[in-house]
Protein backbone atom coordinates (compact mmCIF):
# COMPACT_ATOMS: atom_id res chain seq x y z
CA UNK A 1 0.00 0.00 0.00
CA UNK A 2 1.37 3.41 -1.02
CA UNK A 3 0.77 6.22 1.47
CA UNK A 4 1.64 9.90 1.88
CA UNK A 5 5.04 9.78 3.54
CA UNK A 6 5.90 13.45 3.95
CA UNK A 7 4.79 16.99 3.11
CA UNK A 8 7.58 19.57 3.19
CA UNK A 9 7.13 23.34 2.81
CA UNK A 10 9.94 25.75 1.87
CA UNK A 11 10.02 29.56 2.06
CA UNK A 12 11.13 30.68 -1.42
CA UNK A 13 11.53 34.39 -2.17
CA UNK A 14 12.71 36.20 -5.30
CA UNK A 15 14.13 39.75 -4.80
CA UNK A 16 11.93 41.44 -7.41
CA UNK A 17 11.78 44.58 -5.24
CA UNK A 18 15.32 45.40 -6.42
CA UNK A 19 14.07 46.06 -9.98
CA UNK A 20 10.47 46.99 -9.02
CA UNK A 21 9.09 44.15 -11.11
CA UNK A 22 5.53 43.62 -9.92
CA UNK A 23 5.21 47.08 -8.38
CA UNK A 24 1.77 48.60 -8.06
CA UNK A 25 -0.12 51.14 -5.96
CA UNK A 26 -0.73 48.75 -3.06
CA UNK A 27 2.53 46.78 -3.30
CA UNK A 28 5.27 49.29 -4.01
CA UNK A 29 8.25 46.92 -3.77
CA UNK A 30 7.17 43.28 -3.66
CA UNK A 31 9.43 40.26 -3.46
CA UNK A 32 7.59 37.60 -5.43
CA UNK A 33 7.52 34.56 -3.17
CA UNK A 34 6.23 31.02 -2.94
CA UNK A 35 5.35 28.67 -0.15
CA UNK A 36 6.68 25.68 -2.07
CA UNK A 37 5.37 22.25 -1.11
CA UNK A 38 6.69 18.79 -1.92
CA UNK A 39 4.39 15.84 -1.23
CA UNK A 40 6.21 12.51 -1.28
CA UNK A 41 4.73 9.03 -1.17
CA UNK A 42 6.17 5.86 0.36
CA UNK A 43 6.90 4.75 -3.23
CA UNK A 44 9.11 7.80 -3.79
CA UNK A 45 6.72 9.67 -6.12
CA UNK A 46 6.50 13.43 -5.66
CA UNK A 47 3.95 16.14 -6.26
CA UNK A 48 4.79 19.84 -6.11
CA UNK A 49 2.58 22.78 -5.29
CA UNK A 50 2.82 26.35 -4.13
CA UNK A 51 0.93 29.37 -3.02
CA UNK A 52 1.99 32.87 -4.01
CA UNK A 53 2.87 35.71 -1.63
CA UNK A 54 4.98 38.86 -1.99
CA UNK A 55 7.62 38.49 0.71
CA UNK A 56 7.20 39.11 4.43
CA UNK A 57 4.58 36.76 5.84
CA UNK A 58 5.50 33.89 3.56
CA UNK A 59 6.78 32.11 6.65
CA UNK A 60 3.22 32.12 8.02
CA UNK A 61 2.02 30.15 5.01
CA UNK A 62 4.88 27.72 5.52
CA UNK A 63 3.75 27.22 9.12
CA UNK A 64 0.18 26.72 7.90
CA UNK A 65 1.29 23.96 5.54
CA UNK A 66 3.22 22.27 8.34
CA UNK A 67 0.10 22.26 10.51
CA UNK A 68 -2.28 21.07 7.79
CA UNK A 69 0.07 18.37 6.51
CA UNK A 70 -0.69 16.24 9.54
CA UNK A 71 -4.18 15.70 8.13
CA UNK A 72 -2.80 13.72 5.16
CA UNK A 73 0.32 11.93 6.39
CA UNK A 74 -0.24 8.17 6.22
CA UNK A 75 -3.29 8.36 3.92
CA UNK A 76 -3.62 5.73 1.21
CA UNK A 77 -2.74 7.36 -2.11
CA UNK A 78 -5.06 5.19 -4.22
CA UNK A 79 -7.99 6.05 -1.95
CA UNK A 80 -7.16 9.74 -2.26
CA UNK A 81 -6.99 9.61 -6.04
CA UNK A 82 -10.36 7.83 -6.12
CA UNK A 83 -11.96 10.67 -4.15
CA UNK A 84 -10.26 13.99 -4.90
CA UNK A 85 -13.36 15.79 -3.66
CA UNK A 86 -12.86 14.07 -0.33
CA UNK A 87 -9.25 15.20 -0.19
CA UNK A 88 -10.42 18.79 -0.50
CA UNK A 89 -12.88 18.32 2.36
CA UNK A 90 -10.19 16.73 4.53
CA UNK A 91 -7.90 19.72 4.15
CA UNK A 92 -10.49 22.51 4.37
CA UNK A 93 -13.03 21.15 6.86
CA UNK A 94 -11.06 19.99 9.89
CA UNK A 95 -13.24 20.92 12.87
CA UNK A 96 -10.44 22.50 14.90
CA UNK A 97 -8.75 24.29 12.01
CA UNK A 98 -11.98 26.03 11.02
CA UNK A 99 -11.48 28.41 13.93
CA UNK A 100 -8.54 29.97 12.08
CA UNK A 101 -10.46 29.98 8.78
CA UNK A 102 -12.78 28.91 7.52
CA UNK A 103 -11.74 29.12 3.89
CA UNK A 104 -9.86 32.39 4.09
CA UNK A 105 -6.53 33.90 5.07
CA UNK A 106 -3.23 32.16 5.69
CA UNK A 107 -4.79 28.76 6.30
CA UNK A 108 -6.62 28.81 2.99
CA UNK A 109 -3.43 29.86 1.18
CA UNK A 110 -1.66 26.94 2.85
CA UNK A 111 -4.53 24.67 1.83
CA UNK A 112 -4.08 25.78 -1.78
CA UNK A 113 -0.39 24.86 -1.73
CA UNK A 114 -1.11 21.35 -0.46
CA UNK A 115 -4.12 20.69 -2.68
CA UNK A 116 -2.27 21.97 -5.75
CA UNK A 117 0.58 19.56 -4.89
CA UNK A 118 -1.84 16.64 -4.58
CA UNK A 119 -3.28 17.47 -8.02
CA UNK A 120 0.26 17.57 -9.41
CA UNK A 121 0.93 14.14 -7.88
CA UNK A 122 -2.37 12.78 -9.22
CA UNK A 123 -1.77 14.11 -12.73
CA UNK A 124 1.75 12.72 -12.84
CA UNK A 125 0.37 9.32 -11.83
CA UNK A 126 -2.02 9.55 -14.80
CA UNK A 127 0.82 10.82 -17.04
CA UNK A 128 -1.24 13.82 -18.15
CA UNK A 129 -1.14 17.58 -17.59
CA UNK A 130 -3.77 18.84 -15.14
CA UNK A 131 -5.86 20.51 -17.85
CA UNK A 132 -6.16 17.19 -19.67
CA UNK A 133 -6.95 15.24 -16.50
CA UNK A 134 -9.88 17.59 -15.92
CA UNK A 135 -10.94 17.68 -19.57
CA UNK A 136 -11.01 13.88 -19.73
CA UNK A 137 -13.31 13.59 -16.70
CA UNK A 138 -16.96 12.79 -17.17
CA UNK A 139 -19.42 15.54 -16.21
CA UNK A 140 -20.60 13.32 -13.34
CA UNK A 141 -17.10 12.95 -11.88
CA UNK A 142 -16.42 16.67 -12.35
CA UNK A 143 -19.45 17.70 -10.30
CA UNK A 144 -18.31 15.39 -7.47
CA UNK A 145 -15.08 17.38 -7.08
CA UNK A 146 -16.92 20.50 -5.87
CA UNK A 147 -18.20 21.19 -2.37
CA UNK A 148 -21.67 22.59 -3.13
CA UNK A 149 -22.65 23.35 0.48
CA UNK A 150 -22.64 27.14 0.14
CA UNK A 151 -23.05 27.39 -3.64
CA UNK A 152 -26.22 25.50 -4.50
CA UNK A 153 -28.47 28.55 -4.07
CA UNK A 154 -26.63 30.06 -7.07
CA UNK A 155 -26.06 26.85 -9.03
CA UNK A 156 -27.53 23.50 -8.10
CA UNK A 157 -25.18 20.56 -8.82
CA UNK A 158 -27.87 18.94 -10.98
CA UNK A 159 -27.94 22.06 -13.17
CA UNK A 160 -24.13 22.16 -13.23
CA UNK A 161 -24.13 18.57 -14.45
CA UNK A 162 -26.62 19.39 -17.17
CA UNK A 163 -24.58 22.37 -18.36
CA UNK A 164 -21.41 20.27 -18.50
CA UNK A 165 -23.23 17.59 -20.46
CA UNK A 166 -24.41 20.16 -22.99
CA UNK A 167 -20.78 21.12 -23.70
CA UNK A 168 -19.44 17.56 -23.70
CA UNK A 169 -19.76 16.78 -27.39
CA UNK A 170 -17.61 19.76 -28.38
CA UNK A 171 -14.64 18.94 -26.15
CA UNK A 172 -12.60 17.18 -28.84
CA UNK A 173 -12.98 20.04 -31.32
CA UNK A 174 -12.10 22.67 -28.74
CA UNK A 175 -9.09 20.64 -27.59
CA UNK A 176 -7.87 20.57 -31.18
CA UNK A 177 -8.29 24.35 -31.39
CA UNK A 178 -6.21 24.83 -28.23
CA UNK A 179 -3.46 22.56 -29.50
CA UNK A 180 -3.24 24.54 -32.73
CA UNK A 181 -3.82 28.09 -31.54
CA UNK A 182 -3.34 28.28 -27.79
CA UNK A 183 -5.20 30.50 -25.32
CA UNK A 184 -5.17 34.29 -25.90
CA UNK A 185 -3.20 36.40 -23.43
CA UNK A 186 -2.51 39.99 -22.44
CA UNK A 187 0.68 41.46 -21.04
CA UNK A 188 1.15 43.33 -17.78
CA UNK A 189 4.93 43.47 -18.07
CA UNK A 190 5.13 46.91 -19.68
CA UNK A 191 2.99 48.74 -17.17
CA UNK A 192 4.31 48.22 -13.64
CA UNK A 193 3.86 51.33 -11.54
CA UNK A 194 7.52 51.70 -10.55
CA UNK A 195 8.84 51.76 -14.11
CA UNK A 196 10.10 55.00 -15.64
CA UNK A 197 8.36 56.44 -18.68
CA UNK A 198 11.32 55.50 -20.87
CA UNK A 199 11.35 51.91 -19.63
CA UNK A 200 7.61 51.66 -20.12
CA UNK A 201 7.91 52.97 -23.70
CA UNK A 202 10.69 50.51 -24.51
CA UNK A 203 8.87 47.51 -23.01
CA UNK A 204 5.70 48.52 -24.81
CA UNK A 205 7.57 48.76 -28.12
CA UNK A 206 9.12 45.34 -27.50
CA UNK A 207 5.70 43.85 -26.75
CA UNK A 208 4.21 45.37 -29.90
CA UNK A 209 7.02 43.85 -31.92
CA UNK A 210 6.16 40.47 -30.40
CA UNK A 211 2.55 40.81 -31.52
CA UNK A 212 0.75 41.66 -28.28
CA UNK A 213 -2.67 43.30 -28.71
CA UNK A 214 -3.86 43.68 -25.08
CA UNK A 215 -1.92 45.74 -22.51
CA UNK A 216 -2.51 46.39 -18.82
CA UNK A 217 -1.12 49.31 -16.83
CA UNK A 218 -0.98 49.83 -13.10
CA UNK A 219 -2.65 52.96 -11.73
CA UNK A 220 -3.64 54.29 -8.33
CA UNK A 221 -0.55 56.37 -7.58
CA UNK A 222 -0.45 60.08 -8.19
CA UNK A 223 -3.47 60.83 -10.36
CA UNK A 224 -1.63 63.10 -12.79
CA UNK A 225 1.02 60.42 -13.18
CA UNK A 226 -1.72 57.92 -14.00
CA UNK A 227 -3.07 60.24 -16.68
CA UNK A 228 0.41 60.80 -18.15
CA UNK A 229 1.23 57.09 -18.18
CA UNK A 230 -2.13 56.20 -19.73
CA UNK A 231 -1.48 58.80 -22.42
CA UNK A 232 1.89 57.24 -23.18
CA UNK A 233 0.49 53.73 -23.41
CA UNK A 234 -2.46 54.72 -25.57
CA UNK A 235 -0.11 56.64 -27.87
CA UNK A 236 2.18 53.62 -28.11
CA UNK A 237 -0.47 50.95 -28.77
CA UNK A 238 -2.87 53.01 -30.89
CA UNK A 239 -6.64 53.08 -30.80
CA UNK A 240 -7.30 49.55 -32.03
CA UNK A 241 -5.62 47.62 -29.21
CA UNK A 242 -7.09 47.04 -25.78
CA UNK A 243 -5.84 48.95 -22.73
CA UNK A 244 -6.75 47.76 -19.23
CA UNK A 245 -6.08 49.49 -15.90
CA UNK A 246 -5.44 48.03 -12.45
CA UNK A 247 -5.71 50.11 -9.25
CA UNK A 248 -4.86 47.23 -6.89
CA UNK A 249 -7.55 48.13 -4.32
CA UNK A 250 -6.25 51.57 -3.29
CA UNK A 251 -9.31 53.72 -4.10
CA UNK A 252 -12.60 54.18 -2.32
CA UNK A 253 -15.84 53.77 -4.21
CA UNK A 254 -16.50 57.45 -4.93
CA UNK A 255 -12.81 58.07 -5.61
CA UNK A 256 -12.92 55.33 -8.24
CA UNK A 257 -15.93 56.88 -9.96
CA UNK A 258 -14.29 60.32 -10.01
CA UNK A 259 -10.87 59.17 -11.21
CA UNK A 260 -12.22 56.84 -13.87
CA UNK A 261 -14.17 59.78 -15.30
CA UNK A 262 -10.79 61.43 -15.98
CA UNK A 263 -9.21 58.22 -17.31
CA UNK A 264 -12.18 57.36 -19.53
CA UNK A 265 -10.72 59.39 -22.42
CA UNK A 266 -8.06 56.69 -22.83
CA UNK A 267 -10.79 54.12 -23.52
CA UNK A 268 -9.90 51.52 -20.88
CA UNK A 269 -11.56 48.14 -21.41
CA UNK A 270 -11.70 47.50 -17.67
CA UNK A 271 -10.63 48.85 -14.31
CA UNK A 272 -9.28 46.05 -12.16
CA UNK A 273 -9.50 45.91 -8.37
CA UNK A 274 -10.75 49.50 -8.08
CA UNK A 275 -11.56 49.25 -4.36
CA UNK A 276 -11.53 46.88 -1.36
CA UNK A 277 -11.71 43.30 -2.65
CA UNK A 278 -14.35 42.54 0.00
CA UNK A 279 -16.70 45.38 -0.98
CA UNK A 280 -19.18 43.59 -3.22
CA UNK A 281 -21.80 46.34 -3.12
CA UNK A 282 -19.13 48.96 -3.75
CA UNK A 283 -18.06 47.13 -6.89
CA UNK A 284 -21.71 46.92 -7.99
CA UNK A 285 -22.11 50.69 -7.65
CA UNK A 286 -18.86 51.34 -9.50
CA UNK A 287 -19.95 49.03 -12.30
CA UNK A 288 -23.21 50.95 -12.71
CA UNK A 289 -21.68 54.40 -12.64
CA UNK A 290 -18.57 54.04 -14.80
CA UNK A 291 -20.15 52.03 -17.65
CA UNK A 292 -19.26 51.37 -20.42
CA UNK A 293 -15.89 50.87 -18.69
CA UNK A 294 -16.13 47.45 -17.14
CA UNK A 295 -15.07 46.17 -13.72
CA UNK A 296 -12.71 43.25 -13.15
CA UNK A 297 -11.69 41.72 -9.83
CA UNK A 298 -11.05 38.48 -8.00
CA UNK A 299 -7.38 37.90 -7.27
CA UNK A 300 -8.07 38.61 -3.59
CA UNK A 301 -11.42 36.81 -3.40
CA UNK A 302 -10.63 34.25 -0.75
CA UNK A 303 -13.27 31.62 -1.51
CA UNK A 304 -16.04 30.55 -3.86
CA UNK A 305 -18.73 32.17 -1.71
CA UNK A 306 -17.28 35.62 -2.39
CA UNK A 307 -17.41 34.96 -6.11
CA UNK A 308 -20.98 33.70 -5.79
CA UNK A 309 -22.03 37.00 -4.25
CA UNK A 310 -20.12 39.11 -6.81
CA UNK A 311 -21.99 37.25 -9.54
CA UNK A 312 -25.36 37.51 -7.82
CA UNK A 313 -24.87 41.24 -7.24
CA UNK A 314 -23.96 41.91 -10.90
CA UNK A 315 -20.82 43.57 -9.55
CA UNK A 316 -18.19 42.43 -12.08
CA UNK A 317 -17.84 41.95 -15.82
CA UNK A 318 -14.60 39.94 -15.66
CA UNK A 319 -13.88 37.32 -12.98
CA UNK A 320 -10.20 37.11 -12.07
CA UNK A 321 -9.79 34.11 -9.81
CA UNK A 322 -6.36 33.28 -8.41
CA UNK A 323 -5.00 29.73 -8.54
CA UNK A 324 -3.45 30.05 -5.07
CA UNK A 325 -5.98 32.27 -3.29
CA UNK A 326 -8.66 29.64 -3.90
CA UNK A 327 -7.88 26.18 -2.56
CA UNK A 328 -6.93 24.35 -5.72
CA UNK A 329 -8.84 22.97 -8.71
CA UNK A 330 -11.80 21.70 -6.68
CA UNK A 331 -12.87 25.14 -5.48
CA UNK A 332 -11.91 26.74 -8.78
CA UNK A 333 -14.19 24.34 -10.65
CA UNK A 334 -17.15 25.59 -8.61
CA UNK A 335 -16.30 29.18 -9.55
CA UNK A 336 -15.87 28.33 -13.24
CA UNK A 337 -19.25 26.62 -13.29
CA UNK A 338 -21.01 29.53 -11.57
CA UNK A 339 -19.38 32.06 -13.89
CA UNK A 340 -20.56 30.07 -16.91
CA UNK A 341 -24.13 30.14 -15.64
CA UNK A 342 -24.02 33.90 -15.02
CA UNK A 343 -22.38 34.57 -18.39
CA UNK A 344 -19.26 36.21 -16.92
CA UNK A 345 -15.91 35.49 -18.60
CA UNK A 346 -13.14 34.15 -16.37
CA UNK A 347 -9.78 35.87 -16.93
CA UNK A 348 -7.53 34.53 -14.14
CA UNK A 349 -4.92 36.55 -12.30
CA UNK A 350 -1.37 35.56 -13.21
CA UNK A 351 0.79 38.43 -11.95
CA UNK A 352 3.14 36.45 -9.76
CA UNK A 353 5.70 33.65 -9.61
CA UNK A 354 4.20 30.38 -10.82
CA UNK A 355 0.75 31.81 -11.48
CA UNK A 356 1.15 31.76 -15.28
CA UNK A 357 2.24 28.13 -15.05
CA UNK A 358 -0.90 27.32 -13.03
CA UNK A 359 -3.62 29.30 -14.75
CA UNK A 360 -2.84 28.12 -18.26
CA UNK A 361 -4.26 24.74 -17.16
CA UNK A 362 -7.37 26.34 -15.69
CA UNK A 363 -8.22 28.58 -18.65
CA UNK A 364 -7.57 25.88 -21.23
CA UNK A 365 -9.83 23.51 -19.30
CA UNK A 366 -12.49 26.20 -18.90
CA UNK A 367 -12.64 26.68 -22.66
CA UNK A 368 -12.66 22.97 -23.47
CA UNK A 369 -15.22 21.77 -20.93
CA UNK A 370 -17.04 24.59 -19.14
CA UNK A 371 -17.50 27.86 -21.03
CA UNK A 372 -16.83 26.57 -24.54
CA UNK A 373 -16.09 30.17 -25.52
CA UNK A 374 -13.18 32.54 -26.02
CA UNK A 375 -15.36 35.66 -26.27
CA UNK A 376 -13.97 38.38 -23.99
CA UNK A 377 -11.61 35.85 -22.45
CA UNK A 378 -7.98 36.83 -22.11
CA UNK A 379 -5.35 35.39 -19.78
CA UNK A 380 -2.76 37.51 -17.97
CA UNK A 381 0.91 37.02 -18.74
CA UNK A 382 4.01 38.45 -17.08
CA UNK A 383 7.48 37.58 -18.31
CA UNK A 384 9.21 37.24 -14.94
CA UNK A 385 10.81 34.18 -13.26
CA UNK A 386 9.74 31.46 -15.70
CA UNK A 387 13.34 30.26 -15.97
CA UNK A 388 13.08 28.78 -12.48
CA UNK A 389 10.52 26.15 -13.57
CA UNK A 390 11.37 22.84 -15.20
CA UNK A 391 8.38 23.17 -17.52
CA UNK A 392 7.77 26.92 -17.97
CA UNK A 393 4.92 28.37 -20.01
CA UNK A 394 5.30 28.40 -23.77
CA UNK A 395 4.00 31.53 -25.51
CA UNK A 396 3.35 31.82 -29.23
CA UNK A 397 2.07 35.03 -30.83
CA UNK A 398 0.53 36.22 -27.58
CA UNK A 399 -1.08 32.85 -26.78
CA UNK A 400 -0.43 30.23 -24.10
CA UNK A 401 0.29 26.92 -25.81
CA UNK A 402 -1.12 23.92 -23.89
CA UNK A 403 1.47 22.26 -21.65
CA UNK A 404 1.91 18.57 -22.46
CA UNK A 405 4.15 17.38 -19.61
CA UNK A 406 2.39 15.45 -16.82
CA UNK A 407 1.48 17.50 -13.75
CA UNK A 408 0.67 21.10 -12.91
CA UNK A 409 3.81 22.73 -14.46
CA UNK A 410 4.96 24.03 -11.08
CA UNK A 411 8.07 21.94 -10.31
CA UNK A 412 11.07 24.25 -9.80
CA UNK A 413 14.74 23.58 -10.42
CA UNK A 414 16.48 22.52 -7.22
CA UNK A 415 19.25 25.07 -7.83
CA UNK A 416 16.65 27.86 -7.98
CA UNK A 417 15.04 26.66 -4.76
CA UNK A 418 18.35 26.49 -2.92
CA UNK A 419 19.48 29.91 -4.13
CA UNK A 420 16.21 31.66 -3.21
CA UNK A 421 15.24 29.89 0.00
CA UNK A 422 14.77 32.40 2.78
CA UNK A 423 16.76 33.36 4.79
CA UNK A 424 19.73 31.10 4.03
CA UNK A 425 19.82 31.09 0.22
CA UNK A 426 22.55 32.93 -1.68
CA UNK A 427 20.13 35.65 -2.78
CA UNK A 428 19.37 36.54 0.85
CA UNK A 429 22.61 36.06 2.78
CA UNK A 430 23.76 39.43 4.07
CA UNK A 431 20.47 41.14 3.25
Amino acid sequence: MTVIKSIVARDIRFPTSRSLDGSDAMNEAPDYSATYVTVETSAGDQGHGMTFTIGRGNELCVAGVETLSKLLIGHNVDDMFADMGGVWKTITSDSQMRWVGPEKGVIHLASAAIINAIWDLYSKALKKPVWQVLADMSPEDTVKLVDWTYLRDALDPAEALERLQEKFSGRAERTKHMMSNGYPAYTTSAGWLGYSDDKMRQLCADALAEGWSHFKMKCGGNHQDDIRRASILREMIGDDRKLMMDANQVWGVEETITKMADLAKFDPWWIEEPTSPDDILGHARIAREIAPIQVATGEHCHNAVMFKQFLQADAISFLQLDSCRLAGPNEILGVLLMAEKFGIPVCPHAGGVGLCEYVQHLSIYDYIAVSGSLENRILEYVDHLHNHFINPVVMKDGHYMPPMEPGYSITMHEDSLAEHEFPGGAQWKGN
